[in-house]
């Protein structure tokens, strides 16, 4: 793996719904398609923006497959593995990685009580038999459990093919993490992009966020890395708003985020359908959204 050419911004796609209740493949494709006209370094898919958890084993893949079709290997692909036991992460991610992926993220399983222990070894029973570089989930506050800096060294090293790290916190816990790690992982933020200047001066390889202004995200990463600072300040400050205002939460992600990007896609709101359980938009939700939208513009054109 080339870490040098890993890092960037890798939108997050976002589960479209049909007004049937099925997964809606023309908008989630648009989806696709907008991220790569607009630069994206990587694409992700099936994490918590996906929403992961609602969907059927068989609408994991379905997800999966048009994903893969629609990046068709211009950029890396980044597939989150769900599953309860660690038969069933090895046999999607070889699924991934038949698909194309580059590399995989490995929830933690829904298992009653799991300890820290028990979850480093369940881990390193899936990045052992992977075909694929892994990197590790560890977002305790939305996932209930996850991994302290010590132990995702101690992961690190007894596991060589755990090599990035899919973190969910502030730039100041994330760089702890990286000093902590010494260079081992390959370190991606999520929260949207919440503090993206301070997380790239952190260390961080790049950013895990939905697609809401993932363009903007992609042109504040190439200015930094350009030591335009300022410029990538002014943009970070531009985008402040937008993501603040989704990221009060999952469901508030999912519930406006994902209209925010529909209204940048160039659709309407009547198109976006909720699967529950779900946050419900209120008019005064919708009037910010779609204010926000506007002052963000249309992604670029694709």
């Amino acid at each position: 793996m080339d870490r040098a050419a890993l890092g960037g911004i890798y939108p997050i796609v976002y589960a479209f719904f049909s007004e049937r209740g099925g997964l809606d493949q023309r908008l989630m494709r648009r989806q696709v398609r907008a991220c790569l006209a607009g630069g994206a370094h990587g694409i992700a898919c099936l994490g918590l923006a996906t929403e992961v958890g609602k969907l059927s084993p068989a609408e994991r893949r379905e997800v999966l497959a048009l994903v893969a079709e629609e990046v068709a290997g211009a950029v890396p692909l980044a597939v989150t593995v769900f599953g309860a036991t660690v038969e069933a992460q090895l046999a999607f991610i070889d699924a991934a990685a038949a698909a194309g992926a580059a590399w995989v993220i490995l929830q933690p399983p829904e298992i009653p009580n799991l300890d820290e222990p028990a979850l480093l070894h369940f881990f390193g029973q899936v990045a052992d038999a992977a075909p694929l570089p892994v990197a590790i989930q560890n977002a305790p506050q939305y996932l209930g459990v996850g991994l302290s800096p010590e132990r995702l060294v101690e992961l690190a090293g007894r596991h060589p093919n755990v090599r990035l790290l899919k973190g969910e916190g502030s730039a100041v816990e994330i760089e702890q993490v990286i000093s902590a790690t010494a260079g081992r992982l390959a370190v991606f933020n999520g929260r949207g992009g919440l503090e993206l200047t301070d997380n790239l001066r952190a260390g961080c390889a790049g950013l895990i966020p939905a697609p809401d202004c993932f363009d903007y995200q992609v042109r504040i990463v190439e200015a930094f890395r350009a030591g335009r600072i300022e410029e990538a300040e002014a943009l970070y400050r531009r985008i402040l708003p937008a993501i603040t205002f989704v990221m009060q939460s999952i469901p508030a992600l999912l519930c406006y985020g994902k209209r925010l990007t529909a209204l940048r896609l160039g659709l309407h709101l009547g198109e976006v359908h909720d699967r529950a359980p779900a946050l419900l938009p209120t008019a005064f939700g919708l009037e910010v959204t779609e204010r926000l939208a506007a002052e963000l513009g249309r992604y670029p054109e694709f």
